[in-house]
């Protein structure tokens, strides 16, 4: 076997790792979005979005359901959801959003990840201004006419439409009108693949490959933590 099998080994457990971080995340917006507004996803947006984003990481349905009777369950602990803000080398903004039930805890990991990884943690709105909070929608891309399908999804709030690698359309709107393009998507009948309230930044840091590589260490290591949900950042 050799050299090739561990190669192959690796990127295996990589990939069980990144997946089991994707199951853990969504896990806890599906505690968070039952105990907000209940087990019903028919009455629950935010629990049908938890629904969409499961199923596009293939996230078995009995672990879908699991989560749902944990989060119903009286002595079910809650999750806070608190953003940390700070910097990796090289002035490169970061935004790290967590779902804890010990906020000690996460913010003594979140502020150790940073110095280990010669950044720095900031206050709170030290960083966030160069962000905008907005909703990110992926849909599939079946014969839809974009010129047509923007000027419609205007009047929902879309703000920008285009398409990834793989041809599936994202749409991004305000944040406050994610409900409603929710809604104009449902009403049109279009396949939804995932849909997420996310952070784009205003402006973007440019750095050669080894400094980059500094920041995406940072980030790296701030995704591996068990609180952290995502992390966002400026480098170009």
């Amino acid at each position: 076997m050799g050299r090739i099998f561990e190669v192959r080994k690796a990127a295996m457990f990589a990939r069980y790792d990144k997946m089991a971080k994707q199951f853990t995340r969504i896990g806890k917006e599906i505690i968070i979005a039952v105990k907000a507004g209940g087990p019903d996803p028919d009455t629950n947006a935010a629990l049908r979005r938890c629904y969409q984003n499961a199923k596009s990481v293939n996230m078995p349905k009995d672990r879908v359901e699991a989560a749902i009777k944990r989060a119903m369950g009286k002595d079910t602990t809650g999750y806070d959801e608190i953003l940390y803000e700070g910097y990796a080398p090289h002035g490169v903004a970061v935004l790290v959003e967590s779902a804890t039930d010990n906020g000690t805890r996460t913010v003594a990991n979140v502020r150790m990840i940073f110095n280990k990884g010669n950044g720095s943690m900031g206050n709170s709105g030290s960083v966030a201004f160069q962000f905008v909070r907005m909703g990110e929608f992926k849909v599939k891309n079946e014969d839809i006419n974009l010129e047509e399908f923007e000027l419609e999804g205007i009047d929902y709030g879309m703000e920008d439409i285009g398409e990834d690698e793989d041809g599936n359309i994202i749409i991004r709107t305000n944040f406050t009108d994610f409900g409603s393009m929710s809604e104009f998507l449902e009403e049109r009948k279009i396949e939804l693949i995932n849909s997420e309230p996310t952070y784009i930044p205003t402006t973007t840091v440019s750095l050669e490959e080894e400094q980059a590589n500094e920041v995406l260490e940072l980030v790296a290591k701030l995704e591996e933590d068990e609180d952290v949900q995502k992390v966002y950042h400026n480098l170009a």
